[in-house]
């Protein structure tokens, strides 16, 4: 007796009777894609990834490059100084691997993975946010800073995952 496959997979036994009203449950569902995530909506994901890694690359070189200037815009009450200020070229590697990462991602044409990472790396400004608020640092630049910043992240993030989805609900039979 020979099988075929649905194209789930999964083995089926033909059925002459029964083949002929089963062909449409056969063929894939198409689903509607979801709300605003047309062509347009992958530019503007893709616009909002470009611009957010060129701005963190902006970033963290400065940190790399000149960290004491770079500190007073961070929030704190104080920035490091001395011995302590090589915490400020930790945060310019870890501005510049997270900039390079989004490329990276993007470059592979790796949307769901760069959603997945995008929205995780929205919670960077969220820490930063909370340690400003922790040591009594600008409440205006925690919000409109890095508040901002992890909102417009996990907007990308969130557009990017719709995106991805969106492909995989629409089937072509």
């Amino acid at each position: 007796m020979s099988h075929t496959r649905l194209r789930t997979g999964v083995p089926r036994t033909p059925n002459k009777e029964t083949d002929d009203s089963m062909l449409s449950q056969d063929l894939p569902q198409r689903t509607a894609p979801y709300r605003g995530t047309g062509p347009a909506t992958g530019r503007l994901a893709t616009v909002l990834s470009l611009v957010g890694a060129a701005f963190i690359l902006f970033v963290g070189v400065g940190y790399l490059v000149a960290p004491q200037s770079m500190a007073d815009s961070f929030g704190l009450p104080a920035a490091p100084d001395g011995p302590a200020a090589g915490f400020l070229n930790v945060k310019g590697v870890r501005d510049t691997v997270t900039g390079l990462i989004i490329l990276a991602l993007l470059a592979a044409r790796q949307r769901q993975a760069l959603g997945i990472a995008t929205l995780t790396i929205a919670l960077i400004p969220v820490g930063d946010m909370t340690t400003i608020f922790i040591r009594h640092g600008s409440t205006s630049t925690a919000l409109g800073v890095h508040g901002l910043t992890a909102v417009m992240v996990a907007a990308t993030g969130v557009l990017l995952l719709r995106e991805t989805r969106s492909r995989a609900a629409v089937t072509v039979g």
